[in-house]
Formats: C-alpha cells, sequence, structure tokens
C-alpha cells in the first residue's frame, strides 16, 4: 500500500504567510496544523485549507511540536514552518522517496531566503540552517525541551534528498536583528531553568570570534557580501548575547 503522508505546520499568529504555507501542502493525505495562542485569523486560514486544527497554549517548543506529531495520522510526516514552502520538484522527490523507503528520517537542504534575496553560504551557529531532518516516519523523531533549537532525537536510517525547501527567514536586515533578539532572550531561559554555574564570560567571548570564523571563512559566506558578513556576525554574537541576558536580566 502506498504510504500516508502527514504535514504538519506548527504557527503562531502567522496569518501573513500561512495559506500560502498550506496551499503548497495539498499533495499531503493531510493536513495537521498546531496553532499556539493564536490571536490573528491563522485558524480560518487553516480550516479554509481543509486542515485539522490542534488549538492549545505551550510555553516550550519541544512538547509544542511533538502534540503536533502525535495528531498526525500518516505513516511519514512532513514537518513545515509557515515561512517554508514545499515546490512541486520537492513535494514529487518527497512522494517518491517514501513510497519504498524503509522506517526513519530524511534530511531536506534548504534554499533560505533573506527578502527576495536567495543567500546559499555562511549559515549556522545556531543563526540557520542549511539542511533539517523534516521528513520523518511515525516514532523516528523527537523534540526536547529547550525553548530555542530544542534538542532532536532521531531514530531509524539517515537519507538525503536533493530538492530544496523554501526558506523565507527574514524580510529585512532589521528582521535579521529582532530574531537574534528573540532567539538570545528564550536561549537565557533555558540557561536560568536549567539552574546551572553559567560560568566566565570570556568563553562565550571567544566564541564571537571563533562562530565568526566558521560561517564567514569556513561555510563560504563571504560570497554572500554584506549578508554573508551579518549571518556570521549575528552567529558569533548569539552566544554572548544569551549569556549576558541570563546573568544581568530579571526572567
Amino acid at each position: 500500500m502506498t504510504p500516508r503522508l502527514s504535514a504538519l505546520v506548527v504557527a503562531h499568529n502567522e496569518e501573513g504567510q500561512l495559506a500560502d504555507c498550506l496551499a503548497r501542502l495539498a499533495f499531503a493525505d493531510e493536513i495537521v496544523v498546531v496553532l499556539d495562542r493564536c490571536t490573528d485569523t491563522s485558524a480560518a486560514i487553516a480550516r479554509s485549507a481543509g486542515a485539522r486544527l490542534v488549538e492549545g497554549g505551550w510555553e516550550l517548543e519541544g512538547p509544542r511540536r511533538m502534540a503536533g506529531i502525535a495528531a498526525c495520522a500518516g505513516d511519514w510526516i512532513l514537518e513545515v514552518d509557515a515561512d517554508e514552502r514545499v515546490s512541486p520538484a520537492l513535494a514529487a522527490e518527497i512522494r517518491s522517496s517514501i513510497a519504498t523507503a524503509a522506517p526513519g528520517h530524511f534530511l531536506i537542504p534548504f534554499d533560505n531566503y533573506i527578502g527576495g534575496r536567495l543567500v546559499r553560504y555562511g549559515w549556522g551557529g545556531s543563526f540557520g540552517v542549511s539542511a533539517k531532518p523534516c521528513l520523518f516516519s511515525q516514532g523516528a523523531k523527537h523534540w526536547g525541551d529547550q525553548r530555542v533549537h530544542p534538542a532532536v532525537t532521531l531514530e531509524g536510517p539517515k537519507r538525503f534528498l536533493t530538492t530544496p525547501m523554501e526558506h523565507y527567514v527574514d524580510r529585512d536586515i532589521s528582521d535579521m536583528i529582532r530574531r537574534l533578539d528573540r532567539y538570545s532572550t528564550a536561549r537565557a531561559q533555558d540557561l536560568r531553568d536549567a539552574g546551572v554555574d553559567l560560568g566566565p564570560m570570556w568563553p562565550n567571548v571567544r566564541r564571537i570570534f571563533s562562530r565568526f570564523y566558521k560561517c564567514f571563512v569556513a561555510r563560504r559566506g563571504y560570497r554572500e557580501g554584506g549578508y554573508g558578513f551579518l549571518i556570521a556576525l549575528f552567529a558569533g554574537l548569539y552566544p554572548i548575547l544569551s549569556y549576558l541576558k541570563a546573568r544581568l536580566e530579571k526572567e
């Protein structure tokens, strides 16, 4: 029998992105949308797309995503964020890949956009990815409890697709700065919740330079000019900002 495919979207107030995202998922056997404390028209948009809704409020990212995975009935799950788009070519590759695949997971490459600019190089250091395990069989992916970039546990063989997911990361440079602020604030809360000694500041200062080098040089961010510089800079600043917020700011 042909394996059933569930498309899962987890969203919070994504009315500007959700309709286009869901329209690209019509090839799936079902669409499940998790709505976390939405106050906009996301619910109406999801219903009009024929999606099954899971509504609630989750403090942590991992449990929110696990609630969505639990609601999926398919043999395979495609996990998509509202700012990501599945092209017809990727949809066809997903369908052909799961038709005969043993349980496990697939990494999907990403084409990351800032505004209308495709930025291929330099992503990393908690500020962007070049590939993610977005396609997995039931029971093969488990999210941890962190607020930002939760740890992921994967089971079964790892395989790779070749057609990229379109990812509209940021609208502009101001959006990049706002994302750095959100990520570092959430990471600071994770550090406080862990209750561990934060240690000295200097290792995080060193990471400014090591992460910048990794993104700008090793991952060839220099090929993207100013955007590559900004990605490397923000990736380097993320640990020290998280550390300082955890140490200096109140919860």
